[in-house]
C-alpha cells in the first residue's frame, strides 16, 4: 500500500524561486545523511538509556522520526547538529496513523519496538509515490525471527512471546529497509542470525556502526552476508551520521549543470565511485582525496551513453531523476534506465515544462539534451524528483517557480542556503 506524503501540520506552502543561468562556484560542507539518520533514530529506541547522535541534519524527515519518538513515549532534544534521545521512558506501542503516513521509513521503527516492548501496531508506511515499494520482506523476515504479524483495514500488528530468536534469512532482494529492519530486530535477539543477500549501502555499515557502539555484535555489514549474535542488553552510546552521499552528489550536479566549478568538504568519495565515471564522461574534471571532491565542468556537458540504476555498489536511484536532468542540456542524446523502481519518472513531465526533450520506453528514458532550458512553473513531485527540478532551474534562463517543496525539505536542509552561498540566485517565498 502506497500513502501520499503530505506536508507536516501547520506548515505555509513555500515555493523556491530560481533566477538561472549563473555558474556555481565555492566550497560547501554536507549535511548528515538521511537514510542513515532515520534508522538511527528507530535503534534508540533498543536502548533503555540515552543516545547521543551527532550531525543530525534539519529535515521533515527527521522532525517526523523524532515525533514518532515522541509517540513512544521518548524524550528527545536538539542542540545544533545534535539530538540527545533519552528512551528509559518509553511507555507507548502505538504510532499515530498521520505520522506512519508521513514517511516511508516508518517501517523502520516496527523491528525494534517490538524488540522492546514485545508488540507494537501501526499504519502502512507512507512516502513518495515512486513506484511499488512492498513490505512484504519486511513482514516475513520478522515473522522469521518469531514475530506473529496481523494485517487489517490498513494496519499492522506485530507481537513476539520472550523476544526474537535469531535465524537464518535469505532477502530475494538486497532491500536496504529490510536489511535494517533485521539487524535493528536482531541485535536484542536470542541466538545468532544470519542475513544472506543483505543491502550493502553505507547506511547499512553507519546503522550498524551505531549498534555495535552501544554493544551490539553485528559483522560483515557492508557485504552480502551479515551474522547478528543477539546482545541481550544494550547500553548508552554516542554517534556521529555519516555525510549524505545523495546531498553530494546532487550539488555536484547543481555545479555541473551550470559549467561551475566547486569544491566539496566533509563527505566519504568512496561512497560515490558508481557517479564519477558519469560525471567524467559528461567532461567534467573531478579530483578527490579522503574527505574532499573538488569538480570543473565544461562550457558544455558531453552527453552520457548509459546511466542504469542498481542497489549498492551501482547506480543509485535516488540520483536517476538529478542525473537526467543534468543530462538534459548535454550535448548529444543520452540514456538513462530505472531498474528499481517502475514509477520514479513522474517529473519528466515537470522537466519538459522547461524545454526538456525526454522520452520514456518503459523503465528508460531517453534524453536528447537541449542547449539550453527556459524558466517556467513547475511543481515537485517527490523528494528526489523535486531537486531534478532545481537543477533544470539552475540551468535554465529566466526565473523558474517550484512549489510542493515539501517534498523536497524531506531531504535536503535549507538547499536555498547552500546555493545561494555557492552564487545561486535562489529563495524561498511563501
Amino acid at each position: 500500500m502506497q500513502g501520499a506524503q503530505v506536508p507536516l501540520k501547520g506548515v505555509r506552502e513555500m515555493k523556491f524561486v530560481v533566477e538561472g543561468s549563473k555558474a556555481l562556484s565555492g566550497s560547501i560542507g554536507v549535511q548528515g545523511s538521511k537514510n542513515s539518520v532515520l534508522p538511527i533514530l528507530a535503534a534508540t529506541l533498543l536502548i533503555n538509556g540515552q543516545s547521543v547522535i551527532h550531525n543530525c541534519p534539519r529535515l521533515s524527515d527527521v522532525d517526523a522520526a523524532v515525533k514518532i519518538l515522541n509517540d513512544f513515549g521518548c524524550s528527545v532534544t536538539r542542540e545544533g547538529d545534535t539530538l540527545t534521545v533519552d528512551a528509559s521512558t518509553v511507555n507507548n506501542c502505538h504510532v499515530s496513523d498521520y505520522l506512519a503516513h508521513r514517511m516511508r521509513s516508518s517501517i523502520l521503527f516496527l523491528g525494534p519496538a517490538v524488540a522492546r516492548l514485545g508488540s507494537a501496531q501501526f499504519s502502512f508506511p507512507g512516502g513518495c509515490e515512486i513506484g511499488l515499494r512492498p513490505i512484504d520482506l519486511h513482514i516475513s523476515s520478522l515473522k522469521l525471527l518469531g514475530a506473529k504479524i496481523e494485517e487489517f483495514c490498513g494496519m499492522l500488528s506485530c507481537k513476539v512471546d520472550k523476544g526474537f530468536k535469531g535465524n537464518r534469512i535469505h532477502l530475494s532482494f538486497p532491500s536496504v529497509g529490510a536489511t535494517e529492519n533485521i539487524l535493528l530486530a536482531a541485535a536484542t535477539a536470542d541466538g545468532t542470525t544470519v542475513v544472506s543477500n543483505a543491502a550493502r549501502e553505507p547506511e547499512i555499515i553507519d546503522l550498524a556502526a551505531f549498534l555495535n557502539s552501544a554493544g551490539a555484535r553485528i559483522y560483515g555489514a557492508g557485504e552480502s552476508t551479515v551474522v547478528i549474535v543477539g546482545t541481550k542488553k544494550l547500553h548508552d552510546v554516542e554517534h556521529t551520521v555519516i555525510p549524505d552521499r545523495i546531498v553530494t552528489a546532487t550539488y555536484l550536479f547543481s555545479a555541473a549543470v551550470t559549467g561551475g566549478e566547486i569544491e566539496i568538504t566533509n563527505t566519504v568519495p568512496a561512497h560515490l565511485d558508481a557517479v564519477f565515471p558519469v560525471l567524467e564522461e559528461t567532461g567534467c574534471t573531478v579530483k578527490r582525496n579522503k574527505n574532499r571532491i573538488y569538480l570543473k565542468a565544461p562550457k558544455r556537458l558531453s552527453r552520457v551513453k548509459t546511466v542504469r540504476t542498481l542497489p549498492y555498489p551501482g547506480f543509485p536511484t535516488d540520483l536517476q531523476s538529478p542525473v537526467t536532468a543534468l543530462l538534459s542540456v548535454a550535448d548529444g542524446t543520452s540514456v538513462v534506465t530505472e531498474n528499481i523502481f517502475e514509477n520514479r519518472y513522474k517529473y519528466i513531465s515537470e522537466l519538459l515544462r522547461l524545454g526538456a526533450n525526454i522520452r520514456i520506453e518503459g523503465r528508460t528514458a531517453i534524453i536528447e539534451g537541449v542547449e539550453k532550458l527556459t524558466g517556467a512553473s513547475v511543481r515537485a513531485t517527490d523528494l528526489r524528483g523535486g531537486y531534478a527540478l532545481i537543477i533544470g532551474a539552475l540551468a535554465a534562463s529566466g526565473r523558474t517557480s517550484i512549489s510542493n517543496i515539501y517534498h523536497i525539505d524531506r531531504g535536503y536542509e535549507s538547499p536555498e542556503k547552500v546555493l545561494s552561498s555557492l552564487g545561486a540566485n535562489i529563495k524561498r517565498i511563501t
